[in-house]
């Protein structure tokens, strides 16, 4: 029997039309329980109260090896991955993560599938299987994924952060465990990982220690029995919670520079200072208010200081590593090669911002400010994945008293002058920490650390010193924000004549075409606006979309200091470069939405370089493109699968070599040839009425086309672009190598790319159909039973309307080679498979696929993601999910089949390969020998390659007319 709490209302949004109940179990297992009836998924999330803090000394990552084996089997489920199979089968996706004082598991399924789904959940808890030979082919997967992290400098310096604190603090360990760890060290010493692994489970995994959350279509009451029935058995050992003594910085840990050589191109500064943890004072946002001033970008902002001074492109600030007893507040600058070399004046320059705050005391205004926004961000937040959304209230669940389990720290409303003050205080020149990253410090470092093998070496730095440099540091105007004009007062609801579904073609000229959706879903005071500026000059070189892209980054780089209020207000903005020119982005509250594009485009028509801008964006470009080079062997796979497959692409390295020798003079004779012939197209949905979208699109047409001396004119009729893709031949098995960019990483990757064809309703059905099938079973064949590495997926890809699947695999322990013929392996024997299976299995599939297609957008990003796909491809199909049910509904499990045969199975005529093999060090040998294989046509240049092949036709025909 559970009990009930109803002494404290939980907060919720005043949008939010859920229902929410707390309840307690007999074991202390306590549960919130979420109803709401338009969801087409239910989820749940556990969180466990014991993460990486709890590892037993000598066992490092025992607690995440733990999260990784729950999933394999239990005593009522006993088939290996039967979990993740029944998950998969009914629509739904499952993971979980470990942190430091709490591990989280979670799913979602098509409603239909959540009863069960939700019992073989609740068995991780009670009665798991840990057999010895999964344990033994799982801590291969944990050592795989640690590999993937190796090379990954968020990773790197997080770790070189806690390994200089106290070595007895369990901030210091290592959270993610490898071979060494789980294998080889307790071995040596007579320790059995798997009877380690067990024993945790049964000391730590304990019922009064649990928060789960429960997400469904149906009411409390029924939830309620539900979740008793399942999980009433977890045992409960009224374990204590964990709990730190001490802190984790020693006086030997502050008052210390630590120079570090990174991976990537780039300088970084982390300025960190241990505070007092925020969740005990969440209601007054200590955290909050002083990060909001610190991360500030506007005028007389530490930020536009240093932007200003041409040292800093980027800087954020707020609690980091925070738990219950210790906490960390962070200040990070991605500093330019100027200023690189005024370190000691941009340490100066932040100290006399905080002198500032602490002159200036804390103010009324900023705090009631910043709370309405927080205010305002809840009450109308959008609907997420209901997966998303368990996972974070089971986090808060561990902290925060029930009534704030929704909002968290998210409601800060008590001003607190003394508050603040406390945490103010604690951002001193006495308990600094300053990490510096630079690959200039290469060869006059001393020190190693030796999880991740980052090297660094350690210079004290008194009080006195760093008060030198604030008296030293530039003077500059620095001061605090203004009032922000951007936040909104109108939050109402236009009013919709009619139920709108789809997308309509509002307007159409030779200057643009304007597509508008209102909102009718989601009842939120918020837009989403895109400008696709069409422009052919800008992607017909390396040059020009290397200028493109320079240019957009100039743009957003312009309008900083005034657009960072819309964001901190809730109105985000981009500006970024596309294949055919560039695009203006818009996501927020409406209400004050058409001031900010407005001034975005004027920016746009009245764009003049500045030279010293200039430079700081080309050397922020160019360590874009340098670092290139340090993506995931799997990321470089695809990107060059990419390369192959779309017409009229430039390469990386082509941009990267032209890119020293553009000077601010080519740009400013680059920008008006760009611009002066230009198609829009635009696409406006949410709260806004039909005739503000018109408004909307006149002004653009208005400023840039038919002003005294207009910017721009329309295209001619041969300029309109058109996406393009490579069409692979029948029957020929296409293969492109390369060596893995980055000499030093040990992870080689394969993407094994199957073309099926274009847009086609049926052919989709059977494409979908098929990838839902074959998921699970590649990942429990290829990842869980033969390991060959942590990243192993089955996915299907869309290039602008051409079909296809591609298994994407990285791995150590076998070369790029050798993973593709256990794929074809696995094909044949996935082959049997399908025949074997029943028409009750197809049904059951097909049904989960259906299931799938009619879930509801969440979200006004999500709705407007979609349709804006079906206009930028030109398929123009908004009711594409109606037709392929229908297909779905008609098809007959012999067609899937003949469809495998026909498209799939090695060896079949009509199938279309292309397999790129990206090799790391330990397989460079095979690289080397790698030669032309019977079966197999090598790719030796993708240019020529890519002039030699057909192409599919595109589906956009003139941009701005409607093909139906």
């Amino acid at each position: 029997m559970a009990v009930e709490n109803e002494n404290a209302e939980i907060v919720k949004a005043r949008i939010d039309k859920r229902n929410y109940k707390r309840i307690v179990l007999r074991n202390s297992l306590q549960v919130l329980l979420i109803s709401d009836p338009d969801t087409d998924k239910c989820a749940a999330s556990m969180s466990v109260g014991v993460g990486y803090f709890s590892d037993p000394a000598g066992l490092e990552g025992l607690a995440h090896f733990l999260e990784h084996m729950l999933f394999y089997a239990s005593e009522k489920y006993p088939e290996e991955d039967s979990y993740s199979k029944y998950i998969t089968e009914h629509g739904g996706s499952t993971n979980a993560f470990t942190s430091s004082e709490n591990t989280n598991y979670f799913f979602d399924v098509n409603t239909d599938g959540f009863e069960e789904a939700l019992d073989r959940f609740a068995q991780f808890f009670t009665k798991p299987l840990m057999s010895a030979d999964a344990t033994m082919r799982e801590i291969k997967a944990v050592d795989s994924e640690n590999q993937k992290n190796l090379l990954s400098d968020g990773w790197r310096m997080n770790q070189l952060q806690k390994h200089l604190t106290a070595e007895d603090h369990p901030y210091h360990k290592f959270s993610t465990g490898n071979w060494d760890t789980l294998e080889v060290r307790p071995k040596a010493k007579g320790i059995d990982t798997r009877n380690e692994l067990i024993k945790f489970h049964e000391e730590n995994y304990s019922a009064n220690l649990m928060h789960l959350v429960v997400y469904t279509n149906e009411s409390l009451d029924k939830i309620q029995i539900l979740v008793e029935e399942k999980f009433q058995d977890i045992r409960n050992t009224n374990k204590g919670c964990f709990r730190i003594s001490g802190q984790p910085c020693k006086a030997e840990h502050l008052q210390i520079i630590v120079r570090t050589v990174p991976i990537k191109q780039g300088h970084k500064l982390r300025i960190v200072w241990p505070v007092t943890p925020e969740i005990r004072h969440y209601m007054e946002g200590p955290c909050r208010y002083l990060g909001h001033l610190i991360g500030h970008e506007g005028e007389g902002s530490l930020y536009y200081i240093l932007k200003k001074l041409g040292w800093a492109t980027s800087l954020s600030a707020g609690e980091s590593d925070l738990s219950l007893d210790f906490s960390f507040f962070k200040v990070v600058i991605d500093l330019t090669d100027a200023g690189h070399e005024h370190m000691q004046d941009i340490i100066g320059l932040l100290f006399k911002y905080i002198k500032l705050l602490q002159q200036s005391g804390v103010c009324k205004w900023i705090f009631e400010e910043l709370s309405a926004v927080c205010e305002t961000k809840f009450h109308y937040q959008d609907k997420i994945r209901p997966s998303d959304y368990v996972v974070n209230i089971a986090s808060n669940m561990q902290y925060y008293p029930p009534k704030d389990w929704l909002a968290g720290s998210s409601l800060p409303s008590k001003f607190s002058p003394s508050v603040i003050q406390m945490v103010l205080d604690q951002l001193s020149p006495n308990n600094v920490r300053i990490f510096w990253e630079s690959k200039g410090f290469e060869g006059h470092t001393d020190k190693v650390e030796p999880w991740y093998g980052t090297a660094y070496s350690i210079e004290k730095i008194t009080p006195s010193a760093i008060q030198g440099w604030v008296f030293s540091a530039p003077e500059e105007n620095i001061h605090l924000p203004a009032p922000n004009k951007f936040i909104p007062t109108d939050l109402s609801l236009k009013i919709v004549p009619e139920k709108v579904k789809f997308p309509v073609l509002l307007s159409r000229s030779s200057y643009s075409a304007l597509w508008y959706k209102p909102d009718t879903l989601f009842s939120t005071p918020k837009a989403y606006v895109k400008i696709n500026f069409n422009c052919p000059y800008a992607g017909n070189s390396p040059e020009a979309e290397i200028l493109t892209h320079i240019f957009t980054q100039l743009l957003m780089d312009y309008l900083n200091d005034y657009a960072y209020y819309a964001q901190v207000a809730g109105l985000y903005y981009s500006i970024s470069h596309t294949d055919a020119g560039f695009q203006v982005n818009l996501l927020g509250y409406n209400h004050k939405l058409r001031i900010l594009l407005e001034t975005i485009v004027e920016e746009i028509a009245t764009f003049r370089v500045k030279t010293d801008r200039f430079s700081v964006i080309k050397e922020m470009v160019t360590k874009e493109y340098q670092n290139f080079k340090y993506q995931q062997p799997y990321q470089q796979a695809m990107y060059y699968c990419s390369l192959i497959l779309q017409d009229q692409t430039w390469p990386w390295v082509e941009q990267l070599e032209v890119l020293p020798g553009l000077q601010a003079e080519d740009l400013a004779k680059f920008v008006p040839v760009m611009l002066s012939r230009t198609f829009l197209e635009c696409y406006i949905a949410g709260n806004i009425e039909s005739q503000e979208a018109e408004a909307m699109a006149r002004h653009l047409e208005d400023v840039l086309f038919k002003c005294s001396k207009p910017l721009c004119q329309p295209l001619f009729p041969s300029q309109h672009l058109t996406n393009r893709v490579t069409k692979l031949e029948s029957g020929i098995n296409y293969f492109y190598t390369s060596e893995c960019l980055n000499p030093d990483d040990e992870n080689s990757a394969l993407v094994h790319y199957i073309q099926v064809g274009r847009d086609d309703f049926k052919l989709n059905a059977k494409l979908q159909l098929f990838a839902l099938v074959a998921k699970q079973p590649t990942f429990h064949q290829l990842r869980s039973v033969e390991q060959l590495g942590y990243i192993t997926v089955l996915m299907q890809r869309n290039d602008c309307g051409v079909r296809g699947l591609q298994f994407i695999i990285q791995s150590t322990v076998k070369a790029p080679g050798s993973i593709e013929q256990r794929v074809e392996a696995f094909l044949e024997m996935f082959e049997t498979k399908l025949k074997e299976m029943t028409i009750e299995e197809f049904k059951s599939n097909v049904n989960a696929l259906i299931d799938m297609k009619l879930e509801k957008h969440k979200n006004l990003r999500e709705e407007s993601t979609f349709f804006w796909r079906e206009i930028k491809d030109g398929t123009l199909r908004f009711d594409r999910r109606h037709f392929e049910i229908e297909e779905l509904r008609k098809l007959a499990l012999q067609e899937l089949i003949d469809f495998f045969y026909e498209y799939v199975k090695v060896g079949a005529p009509r199938k279309r390969t292309l397999s790129v093999r990206v090799h790391g060090n330990l397989h460079s040998s095979e690289y080397k020998s790698e030669a032309s294989e019977p079966h197999l046509a090598r790719i030796d240049n993708i240019f020529s390659f890519r002039k030699s092949q057909s192409l599919y036709g595109s589906f956009k025909g003139l941009t701005g007319q409607v093909k139906l």
